[in-house]
């Protein structure tokens, strides 16, 4: 009879009693985010072998966050940071420029994403998916705190929420496996493949929530903040009509008059309240008008206080919004 033998805990005890030293097996990186859907990207790519940790709070604004001192000592602990970058999180600018050399990977700043920019309507838009990299950020980076609607955020420059476009999300998944198995060569095979588990998957949520969105494109409907552009752009619908052109503000009386007449006039049928805003200010802008309140979203994909697989919270982002348009 043939038996097979786990040979390891026998090496490791005879290294014990003869005082021998087993080569180390090599740890997988430790890796920080800054908001829960990049965790949950840096999760796909990583699988069995680790997990992020998100540093901003549920319910945190990511333009203007704090770090807890437990938070800070984790971030100067790992081995890399991935974030979207200082145009989204500000407050991780300079603790990012202080870790060693290649510890920080800014998604925004990769080769292939695709940019967007804001406007003063929040409707303008950039469709040049071959956008030139080398150009000069310093005005992205600039965060103006002015008063009423533009308070905590200034809404110029480049709209950092590029993860709404699941395009970009595919690049960085591939970006993140390559970081990662220049850090962990052992590993590398694993990074790779979970990555492209996670795009075929991406791939496959995307075409199906087009096919669902492709009759809703010229529903116009109304959100909390200017945040969905990638969204709207990629799929082809009407941009959202935002409240509240600040991400940390509360909009002034003139906003949300402007706001009324623009869904009145572009014909809006539906609203949604964003997770962890006050819901009352989308509904004293919409009170009277017949629009429909849709569930809550949130571009950050947490209303439910769990972050899915990023595939998952895209399905679940348009699938909410088109079930409201659609009724």
């Amino acid at each position: 009879m043939t038996h097979s033998y786990n040979l390891r805990p026998v090496l490791l005890a005879s290294a014990a009693v003869l005082g021998l030293a087993l080569p180390a097996q090599a740890e997988p990186p430790t890796v920080v985010t800054d908001i829960a859907i990049i965790g949950a990207m840096v999760d796909q790519v990583m699988g069995d072998l680790g997990a992020s940790v998100v540093l901003m709070d549920q319910g945190g604004d990511p333009h203007s966050y704090q770090m807890r001192p437990s938070q800070a000592r984790a971030l100067n602990g790992a081995d890399l940071l991935v974030w979207v970058g200082p145009e989204l999180s500000p407050w991780l600018a300079r603790p990012a420029a202080a870790l060693p050399a290649g510890n920080s990977l800014p998604l925004l700043a990769l080769p292939g994403t695709h940019l967007r920019a804001y406007a003063e309507t929040g409707e303008a838009h950039d469709h040049d998916h071959d956008h030139d990299h080398d150009h000069d950020h310093e005005h992205e980076h600039e965060h103006e705190h002015g008063e009423d609607d533009h308070a905590g955020h200034d809404h110029s420059g480049t709209d950092p929420h590029a993860w709404l476009d699941p395009d970009n999300s595919t690049v960085w998944l591939n970006a993140i496996a390559e970081t990662l198995s220049q850090r962990d060569p052992e590993n590398a095979a694993t990074y790779h493949a979970n990555a492209e588990a996670g795009v075929a998957d991406v791939e496959a949520a995307d075409a199906a929530l087009a096919a669902t969105l492709a009759p809703l494109k010229d529903r116009r409907f109304v959100v909390f903040h200017d945040a969905y552009g990638y969204f709207t752009d990629h799929y082809g619908l009407a941009p959202a009509i935002a409240v509240s052109l600040g991400d940390a503000s509360s909009p002034s009386a003139a906003r949300l008059q402007q706001v009324r007449g623009d869904l009145v006039e572009q014909k809006a049928v539906c609203a949604f309240p964003e997770a962890n805003h006050d819901p009352r200010l989308l509904q004293t802008a919409i009170e009277g008008t017949g629009l429909r309140l849709g569930d809550a979203i949130a571009p950050e994909g947490r209303p439910s206080g769990t972050t899915p697989s990023y595939p998952q919270f895209l399905n679940d982002l348009g699938q909410t919004i088109s079930g409201c348009l659609s009724e």
